[in-house]
């Protein structure tokens, strides 16, 4: 029995060695994961930074941030798992029948996936064109992701919809038939005025000359924000042919301005 104890004894103190050898490799391999996610923001925002300053598409930009910002983060749980003593190897099996699995599982997401890329490689619509179909809300594009495509509608509300359904689905692009949509916005001080102003601002795009008309590029006036301070800021959505659209959106704001003070309605400057 004493002998026994005694060989406990002489175990313990390398039994202990391993133990805090092992919680350094675990906390190591924590502070890995937490540093990397926090680098991959900063590559993404970098990315994104970057690609605004050398005016690169619109379109393109916030996939290319997105796939910089997975790749460091698929490094960093790579040398994670490494840290605490797998193998790299088995960790690129493991992923990889992973993967094949959850491809398996997920594929209407991979769908998408490749429907954005294939949005971004063929370019059917660009980020501020106005595009409308059956696998797509009505509206002006604000940003294609890897999933989804970010959609404005002509009411201000943002619709998310699956690139598979825009891309499996006939599109139409207003904004490449030599047409081209316009916003104007005014902003009141008084949120009583809302409903006049809204009148008077309807009738004066309806008596636009260069202010197209129709079912789909109808023009709209509605309620942009409603400011905090108080008042109302609204807005002028509307369709002018490519050559007038650099006067119209100006005169349009004038005038709007104008016919609110006629109207009295205070409008702020």
């Amino acid at each position: 029995m004493n002998d026994f104890f005694g060989r406990l004894f002489h175990l313990q103190p390398s039994l202990l060695v391993a133990i805090t050898q092992n919680a350094v490799h675990v906390a190591i391999a924590v502070l890995i994961l937490v540093i990397g996610w926090w680098i991959s923001n900063r590559v993404g925002a970098m990315f994104a930074k970057a690609l605004a300053r050398t005016h690169a598409d619109p379109t393109l930009a916030p996939m290319l941030a997105a796939m910089g910002t997975w790749a460091v983060r698929v490094l960093v749980f790579i040398a994670a798992l490494g840290e605490v003593g797998i193998a790299t190897a088995s960790v690129l099996a493991v992923l990889g029948a992973a993967g094949l699995a959850i491809g398996l599982a997920l594929q209407g997401t991979l769908q998408n996936i490749a429907a954005g890329l294939m949005l971004l490689l063929l370019r059917p619509f660009r980020v501020g064109d106005v595009i409308e179909g059956s696998g797509a809300a009505a509206g002006i594009v604000r940003e294609v992701g890897l999933f989804t495509t970010r959609i404005e509608r002509g009411d201000g509300n943002i619709v998310f919809v699956p690139n598979s359904q825009i891309w499996s689905n006939p599109v139409i692009n207003y904004s490449c038939g030599g047409t081209q949509r316009i916003e104007v916005e005014v902003e009141l001080t008084q949120r009583k005025d809302v409903d006049a102003a809204i009148g008077q601002l309807q009738k004066l795009v309806a008596d636009e000359p260069r202010v197209l008309s129709g079912t789909t590029l109808a023009p709209v006036v509605s309620v942009a924000d409603y400011p905090r301070d108080g008042g109302a800021k609204l807005r002028i959505a509307a369709w002018v042919k490519a050559p007038d659209a650099s006067l119209a959106g100006g005169d349009l704001q004038q005038r709007a301005q104008a016919v609110l003070e006629e109207a009295g309605c205070e409008v702020a400057i």
